[in-house]
């Protein structure tokens, strides 16, 4: 059976390594659904799909956009659903994420890890450069943040997956997370050995 992970799974596999193992090895869902910010992130991606469609970002250039497009890339066992897909004139992309959130002058490992697996499945789907991704905070009144993709986080996210799919095909159970207070509140902790 062919694996094929998303920008989520890494994000949990950072979080933890062992996520991985409980979610893909065991099978064992995180019931996240009843999770406030998860679903009111849903909501707005939904609604965000459905008004504006046609509105470019002309002070950032975009010449085209692609929404709520579901990618995948056998390349890098790896798929996703990019919010949108902004196209400019000079051959290059960049994937726009909603978040609900709020900035506060820094942009989260995560987001940029998570724009990073989108500029990967961009790439390889369009054949175009993608050296930057946009983030808009909707609890900032949609603030627009641009952030840089460069070949070094490119490689860090490949290795992520390389070691997402050594877990789930080895059935290997990883080390927990160095950050021991992640441990408190996680979904998993009734049957994680610690």
């Amino acid at each position: 059976m062919e694996i094929s992970i998303t920008p989520s799974i890494i994000i949990e596999y950072l979080y933890c390594p062992r996520f991985i193992y409980f979610m893909k090895v065991l099978d064992i869902d995180q019931n996240e659904e009843s999770r406030f910010k998860v679903q009111k992130g849903r909501e707005i991606h939904k609604y965000k799909a459905l008004t504006n469609k046609d509105y470019l970002r002309k002070k950032i250039n975009v010449i085209k956009k692609e929404t709520e497009q579901e990618l995948y890339s056998r390349k890098y066992s790896l798929h996703g659903k990019v919010d949108e897909i902004l196209f400019f004139e000079n051959n290059e992309a960049a994937p726009l994420d909603y978040k609900y959130a709020e900035y506060k002058d820094k942009v989260f490992g995560t987001y940029r890890i998570q724009s990073t697996a989108y500029g990967l499945l961009i790439k390889e789907n369009y054949g175009v450069n993608v050296n930057k991704g946009f983030l808009v905070y909707t609890r900032s009144k949609n603030k627009l943040i641009e952030i840089e993709i460069n070949e070094k986080e490119y490689d860090e996210v490949k290795e992520h997956i390389n070691n997402i799919l050594e877990i789930i095909d080895t059935n290997f159970f990883p080390k927990k997370t160095r950050v021991s207070s992640r441990c408190m509140d996680c979904c998993y902790k009734n049957i994680c050995i610690h």
